[in-house]
C-alpha cells in the first residue's frame, strides 16, 4: 500500500520545469508588452511634437535655390507663429485622413506674426481639398496683411521700396556676346550662376544671345567679361499678355497681363474694406468666395455678395504673398494670389541634412535659413 505524500514533500522535476517554462513567458511577454508599449508611446509622443512644435520637409523642387536646394531637408518650427489645432481625423505622418470630415481649428497663439521675408511652410490655396490636406508649399513671404506691393519691370517693391536682395535670389538675364564668342558653361557655372531649367545652366537663343539664370552679384561679375556685349533682364514686355500666366489656377492672374509687370495693390489685413470695381474683381474673387465662403455675383455690372447688391466688402483674415527666390522657375503668389492665415504652416528654420542624388552636401548641413 502507497503512502500518502505529505503536502511538505518535494514536488516532481516535471512540475518544477513547467513552473519554470510558464515564468519565462511570463517575462517574455512582459518584455513585449513593455516594448510595444513604449513604441506606441513614442509614436503619439512624436505625433503631437510634429504637430504642435516643429516638423521635418523635403524640398522637391527649384523654385527656391540657392536660398534652398533640391534635396534639402527642413526643420520647421510650428510654434513661431502657433501651431493649429487639427483640421480632420487623419493618420499620423501619412497624408491620409477621413473623407469628409472638418474638425473646428484655430491658431494656437505663437512668439510671434509672420515677418517680411520669412521663408513659410503652407498649404497652397488653389487646391479644392480640405485646408490641412493640400499640398506644402515653402515660399518667401515678401509683403505681409497691410503692404503695398509692385513689380516693376521684374523688381519688386514694396511699399514704394526696392525689396532687399536676398543673397539667394535669381532672375532671368538677357546675355548677348562679343564677336561671335561662344559663352562657356564651365566659366558660367564658376560664376555662380543657377539652372535655367533642370540641369541646363544656358539656353543659346540665336545671334549670339543666351538665356542666364543669375543672382544680381553673378550679373555684376559677368558685365565685368571681356567677351560679354551686355546683359538685360530676361522678360515679358509690360504690355504684351502672356496665356499661360492668365491660364493660371484660380483667378487672381487674370487681373494683371504677365507675371513680370503687376500695377500697385494692397496685401488684404483683417478689417480692411475694399471696394470692388471691373480692374480689382479677380485680385479678390477667390479671397471673397473660397477662403472666406460667400457668394459672389457679377450681374450685367452690379455686384452682389450674398445676394446682395454691394461693391464693399470687409476681409475677415489677414493674407501674404509669398514669392520663390528662384524668380523665373517658382510658381507662386503672382500666378494664385494671396496666402490665407489660416494656410501657414510655420516658419523654416534650418537645413538638417541635404544631399544630392544621395552624395551629402556637408556644407549645407545644420545650415540656418535666411
Amino acid at each position: 500500500m502507497e503512502e500518502n505524500q505529505s503536502p511538505n514533500q518535494e514536488k516532481s522535476p516535471f512540475w518544477k520545469r513547467s513552473k519554470s517554462e510558464s515564468e519565462d513567458d511570463k517575462k517574455a511577454k512582459s518584455w513585449i508588452r513593455e516594448w510595444l508599449d513604449a513604441l506606441v508611446f513614442a509614436f503619439f509622443a512624436a505625433a503631437i511634437l510634429r504637430a504642435l512644435l516643429f516638423g521635418s520637409y523635403k524640398i522637391p523642387t527649384p523654385s527656391m535655390e540657392k536660398t534652398l536646394m533640391v534635396g534639402d531637408f527642413l526643420i520647421v518650427s510650428n510654434i513661431t507663429y502657433g501651431p493649429r489645432t487639427p483640421m480632420g481625423v487623419c493618420v499620423p505622418f501619412t497624408d491620409w485622413c477621413l473623407p469628409g470630415v472638418k474638425l473646428p481649428s484655430f491658431r494656437v497663439p505663437g512668439f510671434r506674426d509672420v515677418k517680411r521675408n520669412d521663408v513659410i511652410v503652407f498649404n497652397v490655396p488653389f487646391e479644392v481639398k480640405p485646408t490641412s490636406q493640400k499640398t506644402n508649399y515653402i515660399k518667401r513671404a515678401v509683403a505681409i496683411a497691410g503692404d503695398t506691393l509692385e513689380l516693376r519691370g521684374k523688381v519688386l517693391y514694396i511699399n514704394g521700396e526696392r525689396e532687399v536682395n536676398h543673397e539667394g535670389l535669381q532672375r532671368h538675364y538677357l546675355l548677348k556676346m562679343k564677336n561671335r564668342v561662344r559663352l562657356s558653361e564651365a566659366k558660367l557655372k564658376a560664376s555662380g550662376a543657377g539652372p535655367v531649367y533642370n540641369d541646363t545652366y544656358m539656353d543659346y537663343l540665336g545671334e549670339d544671345t543666351y538665356r542666364v539664370n543669375l543672382s544680381e552679384l553673378a550679373a555684376e561679375e559677368l558685365r565685368k567679361w571681356q567677351e560679354v556685349d551686355s546683359l538685360w533682364f530676361y522678360m515679358v514686355p509690360e504690355e504684351e499678355t502672356s496665356q499661360g500666366y492668365v491660364q493660371s489656377a484660380g483667378t487672381f492672374s487674370r487681373a494683371f497681363k504677365n507675371q513680370d509687370h503687376m500695377a500697385p495693390f494692397v496685401i488684404p489685413f483683417k478689417g480692411q474694406e475694399i471696394e470692388l470695381n471691373n480692374e480689382n474683381w479677380f485680385i479678390y474673387k477667390d479671397l471673397i468666395e473660397r477662403y472666406e465662403r460667400n457668394t459672389l455675383e457679377n450681374r450685367n455690372g452690379k455686384i452682389l455678395i450674398n445676394g446682395v447688391e454691394t461693391n464693399k466688402y470687409v476681409i475677415k483674415s489677414n493674407y501674404y504673398f509669398g514669392m520663390g527666390d528662384n524668380r523665373d522657375n517658382s510658381e507662386d503668389s503672382r500666378f494664385w494670389g494671396f496666402i490665407p492665415e489660416d494656410h501657414i504652416i510655420g516658419d523654416a528654420v534650418i537645413v538638417w541634412y541635404s544631399h544630392d542624388n544621395g552624395v551629402p552636401r556637408f556644407d549645407r548641413v545644420l545650415k540656418l535659413i535666411k
